[in-house]
């Protein structure tokens, strides 16, 4: 179990750090790079929260979506994550950064990303990072 709760605040961390190198890129007018940084910080987010959930990583991304879902069936909690999630894949990751379609709600979804990672952890057991 400790190896696996390192693994989880390691996916924390990387979610934390992929959100910061995101806002940094938007400062830049970097929207679309700033988008799939924050798309990334939401996946590992999701991903350390089906570890702690269910002790098995996600190998894929399809694996992340399919166990999220199963996760938000039988944990009411859950369900809160599952709309964030679909949207940002939708809106980051599939319209601006493949799409080039980065209209002007994408930097506030890219700042909301932060919010999503706290919550995801708090049902993770652990407790958001302080905000920098």
């Amino acid at each position: 179990m400790v190896a696996t709760m390192d693994r989880i605040n390691a996916l924390f961390a990387d979610a934390r750090e992929m959100h910061r190198s995101a806002l940094e890129q938007l400062a830049d007018g970097d929207v679309r790079d700033a988008a799939e940084k924050a798309w990334c910080a939401t996946k590992r987010a999701t991903d350390a929260l089906i570890l702690y959930r269910t002790d098995a990583e996600p190998e894929t991304s399809s694996r992340t979506t399919s166990e999220l879902l199963a996760l938000a069936r039988d944990h009411d909690e859950v369900e809160n994550l599952v709309g964030r999630y679909f949207t940002c894949s939708q809106v980051l990751h599939g319209m601006c950064f493949y799409d080039g379609i980065c209209d002007e709600d994408v930097p506030r979804r890219i700042r909301q990303t932060g919010e999503y990672i706290d919550d995801a952890e708090q049902m993770s057991g652990g407790s958001p990072a302080p905000d920098p």
